[in-house]
């Protein structure tokens, strides 16, 4: 049953006479705590924060003195006190609240500006359990909805950054706060808690290794509010939700303009297929275009797999994102900037490079001090009308499948390598994906068609396309392997793998019609491979 309202109206301005001050980050707070005083202000004040102030001679009293109890228990308990909460929650304007207050000694506090424990920035170190525990806050998240949800009399502060905006108020207004500014306080307030607790929920759950938990939140920190969404007339804003997983959320951009949203997405696609290939097995370039890839390749070097990436679809790649594998050197940055490019993200880039990116001073260049690992679980969402839909990352490599050959010719170990390369390419392709490979090159790419055959169509007209470019008779696709990353459900798009020329198919099999689909494969001297596994890629 709801709880009635006396409803009280809310006074705009509210004089701030008492404030309490407790915060994991001390960034700001002794420098908020002497305008505070300045203005008149009492302030309150807990543990190592009551240490900072006082240690710059500002007049502080210690939340101990005011609830006459000890912080015990390693400061666990200190502020869950009625004394604290009475005053955070108490209707001014309420004449019961008003005898209460008189009969129980509890003054009225007006502001509170609280952070928390670090608990995300714990969790993303990936510090034991215990220690992760031990960072929950308890306090003060009680204390932040406590104030916000009096919002009426009470101004509540969540961040270093809400510092400055909250004493050019006081000043403006004689030390009093408004009503309109105090509601978009609590508003931030009830989203900090809500995200803090959806990161220790997350984390319970993947500790445990509950992966379909009955309540699932999804929170983030705004990292940037962005220009616009996919299109102008869409607003966006890009947050970080602290998982542990180097890429485009954690990177440091190094030069150029604010990424769009269409970058950023477009950047994490490039980043999470570039970081199936190992450095320690080579180099490799993915080049990305509206979150396909228009290129992929290893080479002996950066430029040389940068050059055979570009290749594929030199068209496509123009206005593309760049990812590699290894730290960008000076070579392949000479090179890169000859064609004009959104995004370079990489591991590393040497002094040298950055000298020559600096050169196109719009391209950005991302580094992410590492590369995420394409084993790792983790979780990846997706917005329906009313639904979130919440899977965990695909994270099934070729390498870790148990391949079976299902036709009378295995292929050669050179097919077999081009396979394994162009299934694991495919696993980033928008289904329905086809993609030709040879030599460790993408030679054709046919992404995100109703019909399995027409992106089997598409991707050899791409390779057409790029040999006559290169001056070539013919087609990669001659000779090449080709990857599906689900089952061939009719034989008819095999038999368009055949036509561009290819000899070798790997595919996941378990199509109804697999025997039908092998056959024809035995009647022109393909060798199959079946993995077991799909990568639907929606």
């Amino acid at each position: 049953m709801a709880i009635a309202s006396k409803k009280i109206p809310a006074p705009d301005k509210v004089k701030v006479r008492t404030a309490l001050l407790s915060v994991s980050d001390k960034t700001g707070i002794v420098e908020l705590a002497r305008a505070l005083h300045e203005m008149g202000v009492r302030l309150l004040s807990t543990g190592g924060t009551h240490k900072a102030i006082a240690a710059e001679g500002i007049p502080v009293t210690d939340v101990s003195d005011v609830t006459g109890f000890p912080e015990i228990m390693d400061g666990r308990v200190k502020t869950l006190h009625p004394l604290v909460h009475g005053g955070l929650l108490a209707i001014r304007d309420d004449q019961e609240h008003q005898a209460a207050m008189a009969e129980h000694g509890i003054g009225a506090i007006d502001l509170l500006a609280i952070n928390l424990y670090p608990f995300e920035e714990v969790r993303a170190k990936g510090e034991d359990y215990p220690t992760t525990v031990e960072n929950i806050d308890i306090g003060g998240p009680a204390m932040l909805r406590a104030a916000a949800k009096n919002h009426a009399y009470v101004t509540v502060l969540t961040d270093p950054s809400d510092y400055p905006a909250l004493l050019q108020s006081l000043r403006f207004d004689d030390g009093c706060t408004s009503y309109e500014y105090r509601k978009s306080q609590a508003a931030k307030a009830f989203a900090r808690t809500a995200a803090y607790d959806a990161a220790i929920s997350n984390w319970f759950a993947e500790a445990l290794g509950i992966e379909i938990p009955r309540y699932r939140v999804i929170g983030g920190v705004l990292k940037e509010k962005m220009r616009y969404g996919e299109n102008p007339h869409q607003s966006a804003g890009f947050y970080v939700t602290g998982e542990n997983r180097k890429g485009v959320a954690t990177a440091t951009l190094l030069q150029g303009k604010q990424l769009s949203y269409n970058n950023i997405n477009d950047t994490d696609a490039a980043f999470e297929l570039v970081s199936g290939f190992l450095p320690e097995n080579g180099p490799a370039c993915a080049i990305i275009k509206h979150a396909n890839p228009c290129g992929v390749a290893v080479g002996s070097s950066l430029v040389e797999a940068y050059k055979r990436a570009l290749a594929c679809d030199p068209t496509s790649a123009f206005g593309g994102i760049i990812a590699l594998n290894r730290m960008l050197d000076a070579e392949a940055a000479e090179e890169i900037i000859k064609l004009f490019t959104e995004v370079i993200i990489a591991p590393e880039a040497s002094p040298e490079a950055c000298a020559i990116v600096a050169r196109k001073p719009n391209l950005r260049l991302l580094v992410t001090g590492g590369l995420p690992d394409p084993r790792e679980r983790g979780l990846s969402a997706k917005t329906v009308a009313g639904g979130l839909l919440v899977q965990t990352r695909d994270n099934g490599i070729v390498e870790d499948l148990d391949l079976r050959v299902v036709t009378k010719r295995a292929p050669t170990p050179s097919e077999l390598e081009d396979m394994k390369f162009a299934f694991k390419v495919a696993k980033h392709v928008k289904s329905n994906a086809v993609v030709y490979a040879k030599d460790g090159t993408t030679v054709g790419i046919g992404a995100g068609q109703m019909s399995r055959v027409d992106s089997a169509r598409i991707a050899a007209i791409k390779a057409e396309e790029a040999a006559r470019l290169m001056g070539l008779d013919k087609p990669l696709t001659v000779g090449s392997a080709v990857a599906s990353e689900a089952f061939l459900p009719f034989p008819d798009s095999l038999l368009s793998m055949v036509e561009a020329g290819a000899t070798a198919v790997i595919q996941p099999g378990g199509s109804m019609r697999d025997d039908e689909v092998i056959r024809t494969a035995d009647e022109h001297g393909i060798a199959m491979v079946f993995t077991g596994m799909r990568h639907f890629l929606h």
